[in-house]
């Protein structure tokens, strides 16, 4: 740790940084630098300097504003704050004085003179103003203060009106480009499907595993080029609060079953274990069942793909008269503490995008970071909540995973959503 004086210097300017900087060095001081008044502020805390020479006007808070935002804090209450600035206009000395500096310097800067000047403001020298000159520098701070703050509620509603069209420009090109894509894959899909139950293309089929195995990567390529165009359409229609609810009852105990009927190959494959009691579901509850399914299988897909090969994966329920509490379980790798609400957010993914898998059921398999964003629009859709619990991530022990989902057995729509009701 250094013994020399510390200067902080906020200075927009990279030439009279330089010349600042230099002529400070030479005078004995230790002297650091920011170029913006939120840089400042942070070096400050850091740094705890013994003197701050401030430029007035800086990119983004002036230097008055950075002033009383320091004098706010107990750590610079006493250290002393110079103005070194090029407004020599009238009245701008005492706005500064009243926003809490020590002196004013004006540029251009006098290198002979610089160092004693710091030096009788680190040796205590304060500048003042009289009473009336300070009760008028006080109001027209004020004002400037207010002034600013009304600016810059403007320029953010301006950009706020250009992110929303923005955003919607983006979500009318996402809409459109998924429908335009889901035509034609459609029609791939049927076309495969009919390969697929042709009879001579059977035959040619049981007589040519090769053909087999063209057929079979053919069908699944469409299977899973379309399951990213509806994870993009799905995704978009939450994003806007256009989910459509087609509420109807719900027996809960055979969409599990056959969700958990749907994943046996890879279940099997993998040498896990799922543990599923139906006894523990409602065999009757309002809700979309579609969207549902789709939340769980994304959910317990999930559970799979972050589940190392011979791993448990437990689903249960537990009812009370109006709620259902579902927790999904394994005994993966786990989630980081700063990513258990990241997880949820559109096109996130823990996963290194550099080594990106295909694979949405194999071991850290990849996706677009859309499956949890979809699940809890979907649960907040039907007036429920998601959360996940892990003690963190680590891939050699294993901590694993809990997703928790709570939902009311009578779907409560959450607006502005719309709603269709069966």
């Amino acid at each position: 740790m250094t013994d020399k004086t510390t200067i902080l210097y906020i200075e927009d300017d990279p030439g009279s940084q330089v010349l600042v900087q230099r002529t400070l060095l030479h005078a004995g001081y230790r002297v650091v630098v920011a170029s913006r008044g939120i840089e400042g502020l942070d070096l400050a805390a850091k740094e705890l300097p013994d003197l701050i020479l401030m430029d007035i006007n800086l990119p983004d808070l002036s230097g008055r504003e950075v002033t009383t935002r320091l004098r706010s804090d107990s750590r610079f209450r006493s250290v002393p704050v110079v103005a070194l600035t090029a407004q020599a206009q009238a009245g701008e000395r005492e706005k500064t004085l009243v926003a809490g500096l020590t002196g004013y310097l004006t540029k251009p800067i006098d290198v002979d003179r610089l160092p004693e000047q710091v030096a009788t403001f680190l040796a205590g020298r304060k500048e003042s103003l009289s009473v009336e000159a300070l009760a008028e520098a006080q109001a027209a701070y004020n004002q400037e203060l207010v002034n600013r703050l009304e600016s810059k509620i403007r320029e953010l509603e301006r950009n706020y009106s250009e992110l929303r069209r923005l955003d919607k420009i983006k979500e009318d090109f996402i809409q459109l480009a998924a429908h335009e894509l889901r035509t034609p894959m459609t029609t791939i899909y049927g076309y495969g499907r009919l390969l697929q139950e042709s009879p001579i293309i059977r035959k040619i089929r049981d007589e040519s595993t090769e053909v087999q195995i063209f057929l079979d990567g053919l069908i699944e390529s469409i299977e899973r080029m379309t399951g990213v165009i509806n994870e993009i359409l799905t995704i978009s229609r939450i994003a806007t609060g256009r989910v459509e609810l087609s509420v109807g009852p719900i027996n809960a105990v055979r969409m599990m079953d056959k969700l958990v009927q749907g994943f046996q190959p890879v279940i099997q494959q993998r040498r896990l274990v799922m543990e599923f009691d139906p006894k523990q579901w409602p065999a009757l509850m309002q809700g979309d069942s579609d969207l549902l399914a789709l939340a769980f299988t994304n959910l317990v897909g999930n559970a799979i793909k972050y589940t190392p090969d011979g791993g448990t994966i437990s689903l249960t329920a537990q009812q009370t008269n109006h709620t259902v509490t579902v927790a999904i379980k394994d005994s993966g790798i786990g989630i980081d503490k700063a990513d258990q609400t990241r997880i949820f957010e559109q096109f996130f993914t823990t996963n290194n995008t550099q080594l990106h898998s295909t694979s949405k059921t194999a071991f850290r398999g990849g996706g677009l970071g859309l499956g949890l964003a979809i699940c809890r629009g979907i649960i907040e859709a039907h007036g429920g909540r998601i959360w996940v619990e892990s003690e963190g991530r680590d891939e050699t022990r294993n901590p694993g995973s809990t997703f928790w989902v709570e939902l009311p057995l009578q779907a409560r729509i959450m607006s502005p959503r719309r709603v269709v009701t069966a």
